[in-house]
């Protein structure tokens, strides 16, 4: 497309940012990405470690509810750059999809890295120029960016500013919040920064913890607040996390926040029935322990049957003196007491952010020509692919309305 002659900055360089820059490089608009790290895309590739979940495959009513009391403010958005746009969009990088059993949606790589290398060809092919260890501070009173750099200070002019900087999970790897003291002093509002989809601290014993730290407590059904996830935990050497874990941090965080802790309740076999647990139980166990009568009996990994001792302990009985009716209640009722979030650092996203109060559309009203991508945005998802999807389609959204901006004046 023909140059426009108009310029846009786009201060960071994850996939909100990259996906701006595409579209604005795509309509013929000059573009910089700026970024503090060596390299751009690291906490994409660090989420592509474990398997790249782009999306999900829903029906996108089911997608969106999935953003909560932001969905209405997210829907344009996602509705202008769905889950099968952003699949066709990685197809058209050479990288092939599939869905997953659980409808998740994954580049059959399975991997960031080629979809990364295919994506920076791309956008360099369109002129996207890139600055690395660029560090934003704010602007300068005439209104210029202002970053720190390998040279020193510089000071940077465009017709249109996107911010795409992320939250405050895994700051190594450059979302470190940095940009929420930068707004403040513009007298722009930003709801605190929160770990989300994270993993909690929990009042368990020391022994415990030190046992089973980096244990799985696989097959169980864990609960708060009337909602249910089945799935897989670890134990930390503080509490616990994982992906079940994950899908009740909203509610488990808000709880402890309002209250000052939450009892996680586990269901350590979901997949029998009480009377058939019980019925196991009550046979003779002969000479073996209580432990190794439930290790065989009711099928329980030995972190399992900890949690038990913990959970018998707290309430002034041995497990050796229950008998097989008050085991099944236990197994199918441990609570787990978590008192904190684990620290925002090791969280996979961050909730809190820019509220859409402050927002035209993705444009700041306190600041005309500057936008607002991705996790800087105050909303949550659980992870799934929804994470992905806000920050491609937010990227899209903001850079449409850059070029609306600039464009008109």
């Amino acid at each position: 497309m023909a140059d426009t002659g108009k310029t846009v900055a786009i201060v960071g360089g994850g996939p909100a940012g990259l996906m701006a820059a595409e579209v604005l490089a795509g309509a013929g608009v000059a573009v910089t990405v700026y970024d503090a790290m060596p390299s751009v895309g690291r906490k994409f590739l660090l989420a592509g470690r474990g398997g790249l979940n782009l999306t999900h495959s829903e029906e996108l009513p089911q997608f969106l509810a999935r953003y909560g009391a932001a969905e209405p403010h997210l829907r344009g958005a996602v509705e202008a750059f769905r889950p099968s746009a952003l699949v066709a969009w990685c197809e058209g990088l050479g990288q092939e999809t599939f869905i997953g059993t659980s409808g998740r949606v994954f580049p059959k790589a399975m991997k960031a890295s080629p979809m990364l290398r295919a994506w920076l060809v791309r956008l360099r092919g369109l002129g996207v120029a890139f600055r690395q260890r660029h560090r934003w501070r704010g602007w300068d009173e005439a209104g210029a960016l202002v970053f720190d750099t390998p040279d020193g200070p510089a000071s940077v002019r465009a017709d249109a500013t996107i911010l795409a900087l992320g939250g405050a999970s895994w700051p190594r790897l450059g979302s470190d919040g940095g940009w929420v003291p930068i707004l403040a002093r513009e007298g722009i509002d930003v709801a605190p920064l929160k770990p989300s989809n994270c993993g909690f601290l929990a009042d368990l014993s020391d022994i415990f913890l030190a046992r089973f730290e980096g244990e799985p407590l696989k097959g169980a059904a864990f609960s708060f607040d009337g909602r249910s996830v089945r799935g897989d935990a670890t134990i930390t050497k503080a509490g616990i996390e994982g992906g079940a874990i994950y899908g009740l941090s909203a509610t488990l965080r808000e709880a402890i926040e309002r209250d000052g802790a939450a009892d996680l309740v586990i269901d350590l076999r979901p997949g029998i029935e009480g009377e058939a647990l019980e019925a196991a139980l009550s046979r003779p166990r002969g000479k073996q322990t209580q432990s190794t009568h439930l290790r065989k009996a009711a099928k329980l990994a030995p972190v399992a049957i900890g949690l038990l001792h913990e959970e018998a302990i707290r309430h002034g009985s041995p497990l050796s003196d229950l008998d097989a009716a008050a085991l099944v209640r236990l197994i199918k009722d441990v609570r787990v007491p978590l008192i904190a979030p684990a620290p925002i650092a090791r969280a996979i996203s961050s909730a809190g952010g820019v509220p859409f109060a402050e927002l035209d559309g993705f444009m700041l009203h306190k600041k005309p020509g500057v936008f607002i991508a991705g996790e800087m945005l105050d909303y949550e998802a659980p992870t799934g692919g929804y994470l992905l999807q806000a920050a491609f389609s937010t990227g899209a959204a903001a850079a449409r309305g850059a070029l609306a901006f600039i464009t008109r004046h």
